[in-house]
C-alpha cells in the first residue's frame, strides 16, 4: 500500500509539479515542455497510443490542465499554444470516437436517465460505494479519496465552461447547481473547500493535482471527459448529459461513502463533504432533469443523442474505473500506481 501524507496547504493557486510518462506519447510531449521548446511532430506517437489507455490519457489530461491550473514552470500561455492546441485535437479525436464507439447511441434520455435512476435493492458487487460502505478498510478510502481529488477539487470547473453555451432555462439551471456547489455566498460550504477537508482529515495532501501522477489512466479518462465536453460547443449536449449523470448518481453514492467513513472512525469534518453532496442530491436532480436537459431538448431537439453520449460515457468510463479499483482492492493491493 503507497503511504500518503498530511499537509494543511488547502486548495488554492498553486501549481503542481509536471508528472512522470507513462509512454511514448506522453514522454515526447513532457519532454517538450520540460525543455521549453516545440516538440516535433507526433504523429506516429499519438497513432500508436489506446485511446483509453494511460500514455494517452495522461497526455491529454496534461493539455487539459493548461486550461485548469497550469504546472509549475510552465507559462500561462501555453494554453493556446497552436503546436499544443494541434495534439489536444488530434487526440480528442481518438477519444471521442472511442466513447462513441463504445457507447451504446440507441437510447432516447428518458431511457438513459431511467437507467442512472434504477438504484439496485441491495448490495451491487460492481459498486464501488456499495463495496466500501460494506467491507472497504480504511487505507481503501483514503486511497479513493486521493484518486477522486482531481475530480473534486476542480468541482464545476468543466460546467462553467458549458455555460456560455446555453441559452435560458438550461443555463439558469445551471447556474443554480454550480452556485451550490461553490457554496453559496461566500462559499463557506463549497464542495471544494469541503473535499479538501475531508482529504486532510484523512492524513491527504489537498494540494491541486496533487495525485494525479498516481492515479490510473481509467481515473483520467472520467476527468478528460469533463474537459473534453465541456471545452467543445459542438458537445454541449453531451457535457449536460454528462453533468445529469454525475448529478442523479452522486448523492446516493456519497450516502454510502459517509456511512463507509463512519463506520472506519472518520471524523466529522471528513464525512462532511458527502453528506452535503448527499443532501443536494433531490433538489438537483429535478434541476437537471427538468431545467437543464428538458429545457435544452425543448430548444434543441437535435441534441439529443450527443445528451444520451454524456450520460453513457459517464457510465462507461465509471464503470471501468469500478473495474480496476476493485480488483486490485480485493487482491488486497493498492490501487494508486506505484514505480
Amino acid at each position: 500500500m503507497t503511504t500518503v501524507t498530511r499537509d494543511s496547504a488547502g486548495p488554492g493557486p498553486a501549481r503542481p509539479a509536471l508528472p512522470e510518462p507513462r509512454g511514448d506519447l506522453s514522454a515526447h510531449l513532457l519532454a517538450a515542455l520540460r525543455a521549453g521548446r516545440e516538440a516535433p511532430p507526433w504523429g506516429p506517437q499519438a497513432a500508436r497510443a489506446d485511446a483509453l489507455g494511460e500514455d494517452l490519457q495522461l497526455a491529454l489530461y496534461v493539455l487539459y490542465a493548461l486550461h485548469h491550473h497550469g504546472f509549475e514552470g510552465l507559462p500561462d500561455t501555453l494554453e493556446w499554444d497552436p503546436n499544443l492546441l494541434g495534439l489536444r485535437r488530434a487526440l480528442e479525436r481518438r477519444f471521442l470516437e472511442a466513447l462513441r464507439g463504445t457507447t451504446r447511441g440507441d437510447e432516447d434520455v428518458a431511457g438513459a436517465l431511467a437507467d442512472l435512476l434504477a438504484e439496485p435493492a441491495g448490495f451491487d458487487p460492481t459498486s464501488v460505494s456499495h463495496y466500501l460502505s460494506r467491507e472497504g478498510e480504511a487505507w481503501q478510502l483514503r486511497e479513493y479519496t486521493a484518486l477522486r481529488s482531481p475530480c473534486h477539487l476542480r468541482e464545476g470547473d468543466a460546467y462553467a465552461w458549458t455555460l456560455p453555451r446555453l441559452y435560458g432555462a438550461p443555463r439558469s439551471g445551471l447556474v443554480r447547481s454550480l452556485y451550490d456547489s461553490a457554496g453559496g455566498p461566500g462559499g463557506a460550504d463549497g464542495w471544494a473547500r469541503l473535499y479538501a477537508e475531508l482529504m486532510v482529515e484523512l492524513g491527504l495532501d489537498p494540494a491541486y493535482g496533487g495525485y494525479a501522477d498516481v492515479a490510473p489512466g481509467e481515473l483520467l479518462a472520467v476527468v478528460n471527459a469533463g474537459s473534453l465536453f465541456g471545452l467543445h460547443r459542438s458537445l454541449r449536449g453531451a457535457a449536460t448529459g454528462r453533468f445529469a449523470a454525475i448529478e442523479i448518481t452522486a448523492p446516493p453514492a456519497s450516502r454510502r461513502l459517509s456511512e463507509a467513513l463512519r463506520r472506519t472512525g472518520a471524523g466529522q469534518s471528513a464525512v462532511r463533504f458527502h453528506e452535503v453532496r448527499a443532501a443536494t442530491g433531490a433538489d438537483h436532480e429535478e434541476t437537471v432533469r427538468a431545467d437543464v436537459i428538458g429545457a435544452l431538448l425543448a430548444r434543441e431537439p437535435e441534441l439529443e443523442r450527443d445528451v444520451v453520449l454524456g450520460i453513457e460515457a459517464h457510465t462507461l468510463l465509471e464503470d471501468r474505473l469500478a473495474a480496476v479499483l476493485l480488483e486490485r482492492w480485493r487482491d488486497n493491493r493498492t490501487a494508486l500506481l506505484t514505480r
